[in-house]
């Protein structure tokens, strides 16, 4: 399977998890706010935090007809689109100074764009990464616009068909070089743990033979634990101060305390997954002693046959493998044997 790299990382199936930690909109259009959200990320333990870059008039209309309006079932029911991304944008005079930040912090930082003027800018900013945002994976002009800078995009692949997702893929291998990663996604706000099918991580990696991680939006803990035991070498997650700050995405976003305890699972979960091995580990070897094995059970006398009356299988392991018992019987004993001798091959005649 192809990985990618994110600055000096190594992001794919044996590698460390790759969390990323999403500002989106939970900055309230306060700069302070967002350094505070990009301190809490590199403090939490994550590896990045995403920025997305866009303004209300490069991503939709400000009109107020009803194909404008969200409908029901979000967090955003009846709400203006342009209203709505007004609110949410992360002003793009923030960009320089939170990615600058998040250097100096040691963790990654990206970007989500979502037209060619965000890509322009965001190049000027040398950032190591793309990401396409499930809504916008079938705009293929983006896709490969991004492509074309020689960064490694990552795409995320809510409501997309199987179709839809080759054809970002293929489109963005045809423009760069620079690798693609794709991100199960349910474009549900929050998500029901039952929408998940958190088993398509694994059909995606062996079906495209690229990196597959999970863009979650529960606040399940035992979701993204559950995504990284199926394979997921990346994990994305919003990130608030307190979700009782409100904004557009604070229903589905953690709070500090919360990523970090993530952060601790999955690096947990990394350690128990290991690699296929056999036989007994480091920390079993003290615990070998205690197999069972062949144990004198009644006092033997020298050429006294060996019988399942005086030779059982017990703890512990000192003795011959409890495997060798149907050759035992019926053998005779070489010498005295007392009971609890573990029984060796030079004591049968």
């Amino acid at each position: 399977m192809r990985s990618i790299r994110i600055g000096g990382r190594e992001i794919g199936p044996g590698q460390p998890v790759y969390v990323v930690a999403e500002l989106s909109a939970n900055h309230l259009q306060d700069f302070a706010r967002a350094e505070a959200i990009v301190r809490a990320a590199a403090a939490a333990g994550a590896d990045a935090v995403k920025l997305q870059t866009y303004t209300a008039d490069t991503i939709t209309l400000d009109a107020d007809g009803p194909l404008f309006r969200i409908g029901g079932s979000t967090p955003w029911e009846g709400e203006r689109l342009y209203e709505i991304y007004q609110r949410a944008f992360t002003p793009w005079e923030w960009q320089p100074a939170l990615s600058s930040l998040a250097r100096e912090l040691e963790i990654d930082c990206f970007s989500a764009p979502f037209d060619p003027s965000a890509v322009e800018f965001l190049e000027k900013l040398d950032l190591p990464a793309y990401k396409i945002a499930s809504f916008e994976l079938i705009d293929l002009p983006l896709v490969e616009r991004c492509a074309r800078t020689g960064k490694p995009v990552i795409l995320s692949t809510g409501m997309a068909s199987l179709e839809e997702i080759g054809e970002a893929i293929a489109a963005a291998r045809a423009a760069g070089d620079g690798g693609v990663a794709l991100l199960k996604c349910t474009s549900a706000y929050p998500s029901p743990a039952v929408a998940l099918n958190l088993r398509s991580i694994s059909e995606l990696s062996a079906r495209f033979d690229v990196p597959v991680g999970l863009s979650d939006h529960t606040l399940d803990p035992e979701v993204p634990v559950s995504a990284v035991a199926l394979g997921a070498c990346i994990v994305e997650r919003h990130l608030t101060l307190r979700r009782a700050d409100g904004g557009p995405d604070a229903v589905f976003s953690l709070e500090p305390a919360e990523l970090a305890a993530m952060v601790k699972s999955i690096r947990l979960c990394e350690q128990a997954l290991g690699a296929p091995r056999f036989g007994p580990g480091e920390a079993e070897r003290e615990m070998l002693r205690f197999r069972r094995s062949l144990f004198v059970v009644r006092d033997i006398r020298a050429g006294e046959a060996l019988t399942h009356a005086n030779v059982r299988s017990l703890r512990p392991g000192a003795g011959l493998a409890p495997k060798h018992l149907r050759e035992v019987i019926g053998r005779r004993a070489a010498c005295d044997l007392a009971r609890g001798t573990p029984l060796a091959w030079e004591h049968l005649g």
